[in-house]
């Protein structure tokens, strides 16, 4: 962990992929801003957004898929401006709330971040551990603690990099939407009853309820933080006509990707109707009951299996873009960067404790209480989310010529009114109904304290950018560089190097004892790995300690015949460890190590040694790259 001081947004892979290679096509080079979406657009396909789609459904057939239209072209219209600030001002949307808001509200508003990409996690561990139980039978407990081990996952696929990660997503769309393809071949619709959806109309007050659940269901504030990060792995001329390229492209990217997202959430809804709505069954709101009546209208197994694959296959995709939120969100509001292996962790973590709780404690029965839960988190954060980012595109003096237009922002603000009003009246709703079932006190009282907090906040970040000074601030990302405190050079007294007697010894000690020269002491190291020395130390004599010990006093004796000062010390055990010993041992001033390039599979295998001693020792490691 450390305090990051980077500016990059998600610097590890910060314009890793180039658009500007010569030699590519036309087409080419256009193509390869294409991605970031597709990882965006998961968000919009996600389990918690199954249930709406499948209650809309078979309540009112058709009569609802205007909304999801609607609902699309807002989001089509936030994500493109989410991606307009990170493409123009090379800032993700947390990094820009830092720079213009004070450090306390910062502070809550990524706490609001953090515990809405938990409550996505939810929503994801939820669906997939759903599909697991569907597909195979296991229990659902056992469904949700198996997700935990797809913490690695995202692991693996950073490693491979920015463009096999988002192949790994493409995929899995591809399976959702080849999934429901099947379905609605299956199912049959009419497309006349379905076209006569298109046209908005509202029957009740419970297709009403069920409308506002779709929409705010649909832009999730994770979302933007994602996408303002993700547009900054391509790599562009950062000229007007550069950036103007990019914007075009990127919304190209958003528009193809979030359709996609709109024909999956389409055929879920038409589904329940075809299958459901038109079979008088309008009490489907489930997504275990509709996967069990599945084969008993659809007459066949293979159709409901197809469900509980999508059904993972979307929580898969959304929890590993989940993950890369709360890096961004992290890094954005603290300048601080987490391993990722434990942020992945802390957030899984964070999602699957209560997710079992409730199963242990309520049993099965409440989690689809505990979906709609967690998509009521999810709307009380979007406007903390999507009216600073409105603020920011809007901004002439930070945005210069890429300032949206007038209609735009006009057309956002209208966006952001109805989104908020509507997230508002369901949470409204949902604490009213609470309040006429349950006498306990306390609940109610923090239910009023937490709404009166919602409004100030949300009054707070409307209006503090249009009169504070501080607002748009240009904020360096280090601090102002103080005199250079310039010490005169003292020669390295005693060095520590390690071998394993292949050919890049000779580059590791001739770097070495160029940093020293012959008044310094050498300590050669070498960790036998043997079974015998790894159980007996010191006191092994296997074949391997013996011609080890040999070999290393061997280099070293040619070291003294040559003038040089150096002494062999054999370790064991773990390699880290034996050695960060013996460094500390010899006082040693610098370790000089080579490095085998060992990737993937094989890092995994033989372990990142020069890593782990790096943290163990606290002096210099100098590193020594294998010839290529």
């Amino acid at each position: 962990m450390a305090k990051n001081r980077s500016e990059a947004s998600l610097s590890e892979v910060h314009n890793s992929v180039d658009t500007t290679l010569p030699g590519r096509s036309r087409w080419r080079r256009a193509l390869a801003f294409f991605g970031p979406a597709y990882l965006v657009s998961v968000g919009y396909m996600d389990p918690g957004n199954w249930a709406t789609d499948l209650a809309g459904g078979s309540r009112f057939g058709y009569s609802l898929l205007w909304v999801l239209v609607m609902s699309n072209i807002m989001a089509l219209l936030l994500q493109s401006l989410s991606a307009r600030l990170g493409i123009v001002r090379n800032r993700d949307l947390a990094q820009a709330n830092r720079e213009t808001y004070p450090r306390r509200v910062n502070f809550v508003l990524y706490i609001l971040a953090e515990i809405a990409i938990a409550a996505t996690d939810l929503a994801e561990i939820l669906g997939m551990a759903i599909g697991l139980e569907l597909l195979t039978g296991i229990p659902l407990i056992w469904g949700v603690l198996v997700t935990a081990l797809d913490t690695f996952l995202l692991m693996v696929l950073q490693k491979w990099g920015m463009r096999k990660l988002e192949a790994f997503i493409i995929g899995l769309i591809f399976i959702i939407g080849m999934s429901f393809l099947v379905q609605i071949l299956v199912a049959k619709p009419d497309a006349g009853d379905v076209l006569t959806g298109l046209i908005p109309h509202i029957e009740n007050d419970t297709a009403l309820y069920i409308a506002i659940g779709i929409i705010g269901a649909t832009v999730m504030p994770h979302n933007l933080y994602l996408h303002s990060a993700l547009v900054q792995t391509r790599k562009f001329e950062r000229d007007e006509a550069g950036i103007r390229k990019a914007l075009r492209l990127n919304f190209w990217d958003s528009a193809v990707a979030l359709n996609m997202a709109l024909l999956v959430n389409a055929a879920i809804l038409i589904l329940a109707a075809t299958v459901f709505f038109k079979t008088g069954r309008s009490d489907v709101a489930e997504i275990r009951q509709a996967y069990e009546l599945l084969p008993q209208h659809l007459g066949s197994g293979f159709a409901a299996k197809l469900f509980a694959v999508a059904l993972i296959a979307a929580g898969q995709s959304s929890t590993v873009t989940g993950t890369l939120a709360g890096q961004i969100v992290m890094e954005g509001y603290l300048r601080f960067r987490m391993n990722p292996l434990v942020r992945r962790l802390i957030t899984r973590l964070l999602a699957i404790v209560p997710a079992a709780l409730i199963i242990l404690i309520k049993g099965e029965d409440d989690v689809d209480s505990l979906l709609i839960f967690s998509q009521v988190i999810l709307s009380m954060q979007l406007g903390f989310a999507v009216i600073p980012l409105i603020h920011f595109v809007s901004d002439k003096k930070t945005m210069g010529v890429f300032v949206i237009r007038p209609w735009v922002k006009i057309s956002a603000w209208i966006v952001t009114v109805v989104l908020v009003y509507l997230n508002t009246r369901l949470i409204v709703e949902e604490a009213a109904g609470f309040f006429r079932t349950s006498d306990n006190m306390y609940w109610k009282a923090l239910i009023i304290a937490g709404g009166a907090g919602f409004v100030v906040l949300l009054t707070y970040t409307t209006f503090y950018p249009l009169f504070s000074r501080r607002a748009f601030r240009d904020v360096t990302p280090h601090n102002t560089p103080g005199p250079l405190q310039l010490e005169s050079f003292e020669p390295y007294r005693k060095i520590a190097v390690t071998v394993d007697f292949g050919q890049l010894d000779h580059k590791v000690i001739n770097r070495a004892i160029s940093q020293g020269g012959k008044d310094c002491l050498y300590t050669l190291i070498h960790i036998v790995e043997s079974v015998a020395a790894s159980s007996n130390f010191h006191d092994s004599a296997d074949e391997e300690t013996v011609k080890d010990r040999e070999f290393l006093e061997e280099y070293t004796r040619q070291l003294q015949a040559n003038g040089y000062r150096a002494e062999a010390r054999l370790g064991f055990g773990k390699a880290a460890d034996s050695i960060a010993g013996i460094v500390r041992e010899s006082g040693a001033d610098l370790v000089v190590m080579g490095a085998h390039g060992h990737k993937g599979l094989k890092d995994l295998l033989y372990g990142a040694t020069i890593n782990q001693v790096r943290h163990l020792v606290k002096v210099p490691v100098l590193v020594i790259p294998a010839e290529r």
